[in-house]
């Protein structure tokens, strides 16, 4: 066997390590909640997508138990080999009540969802506009299409319409934006994309992951929380974060589009059908939702509530209303640092640094639950305090 390749994976190890910059895994002992076991001991979990606590809830569990009984594990193969269930297409119909949108594809992740979308719709004479901030799953995505593409400033409205106005030429042109933006808890500019792709004849597509269930009165993400609900044809998302947080995702929109990513798809024609306790316990979480949406509400509260009493304590806290609440302290060291000290202290929460966020915007990432309480909140800002003091950054 060649060692080159192990050789050069060492030396990269050994390197992170060196620049402190070297990311350690923790390992949960139970399920994820407002708080955690780790290492033999209860921390408050501050670093989860669990946003609406359904990861847990008792009847997310009783739906996944009953689907295994009466569905099995899974089809052991792809959907249009296997054929499909009727749990699949039942939530498929539940996802596009929910957005108001015609059809819904169910993919293994909101990663496959991004991955699957481009290559269908968009060819060599097609033009691609994605904001500059996007996802990782939309860049790779962006990377397996043939489209011209065009790379905007983050959040430039005047760049995003010169690109429309440049690319006219183009035969089929599409927009993507996150509709959150998961490093910074930022709300896009959506009613003005809205506007300008209409303008310029584009479709606008936007990644929902950290909007489903988190944005808007009722949870149906960022459209609503805009106030531009049925205005975005199409919506990738996830089932992975709010809505149980386990896995899966989708692409839901005009049918004809849907059918299309159903024929041509690679990342749904060659993976396995979404496995019935997710697809099941999916389900149960948008009827959750959209019988009481209280959820939502308390989020919400919870999260201006954090994100005030952290500013007050003189914290660099972007301004917004999202649950991601980074904490801006600079260098990358720090943040992982400070983060090893936080739990320490009882409080779980993960540090970012370069190449995940620009250089020089290292951050610790705090996601806030609806299952937290507020002395729970409270209990977190005081562990804060004392680590920003001891590290200078307050």
């Amino acid at each position: 066997m060649s060692t080159a390749l192990i050789d050069y994976c060492r030396t990269e190890i050994e390197a992170l390590k060196e620049a402190r910059t070297f990311k350690q895994e923790r390992v949960l002992e139970g399920p994820t909640g407002a708080r955690v076991r780790v290492d033999g001991r209860e921390v408050l979990m501050l670093t989860s997508n669990n946003y609406l606590g359904f990861a847990n809830h008792p009847r997310i569990v009783e739906a996944a138990r009953k689907a295994l009984e009466r569905w099995g594990n899974g089809l052991g193969s792809v959907r249009f080999i296997c054929g499909t269930q009727e749990l699949h297409k039942e939530l498929e119909r539940t996802i596009s009540a929910f957005f108001g949108t015609e059809d819904t594809i169910l993919y293994m992740s909101c990663w496959n969802a991004n991955e699957g979308l481009f290559q269908p719709l968009l060819g060599e004479e097609d033009a691609i506009l994605t904001d500059g901030l996007n996802h990782a799953s939309i860049i790779d995505g962006i990377r397996l299409c043939k489209a011209k593409r065009y790379v905007l400033p983050h959040g430039d409205l005047a760049a995003s319409e010169k690109a429309l106005v440049d690319s006219q030429a183009q035969r089929r042109r599409l927009y993507m934006t996150d509709g959150v933006f998961s490093m910074e808890g930022e709300v896009g500019p959506i009613p003005e994309l809205v506007e300008l792709c209409a303008k310029h004849d584009t479709l606008l597509v936007v990644d929902d992951s950290h909007a489903t269930g988190v944005l808007g009165a009722t949870g149906r993400g960022s459209a609503e929380e805009t106030g531009v609900h049925g205005k975005v044809a199409v919506f990738t998302s996830t089932l992975g974060k709010a809505m149980g947080s386990a896995a899966g995702g989708f692409t839901t929109g005009p049918a004809p589009l849907v059918e299309l990513l159903r024929q041509r798809s690679r990342t749904t024609l060659f993976s396995n059908a979404l496995p019935p306790a997710v697809t099941a316990s999916s389900l149960e979480a948008f009827r959750m939702l959209m019988e009481d949406p209280s959820p939502v509400v308390r989020l919400r509260a919870n999260a201006a509530h954090f994100r005030t009493r952290m500013t007050d304590a003189g914290f660099n806290i972007p301004k917004g209303v999202h649950p991601i609440v980074p904490v801006i302290v600079g260098d990358t060291a720090k943040a992982l640092a400070m983060s090893a000290a936080l739990f320490d202290r009882g409080v779980y929460v993960s540090g970012f640094g370069y190449p995940v966020v620009p250089q020089g915007h290292a951050r610790l990432r705090c996601q806030i639950s609806a299952t937290h309480s507020t002395a729970d909140l409270d209990e977190a800002v005081e562990a804060f305090k004392a680590v920003g003091r001891e590290f200078g950054v307050v």
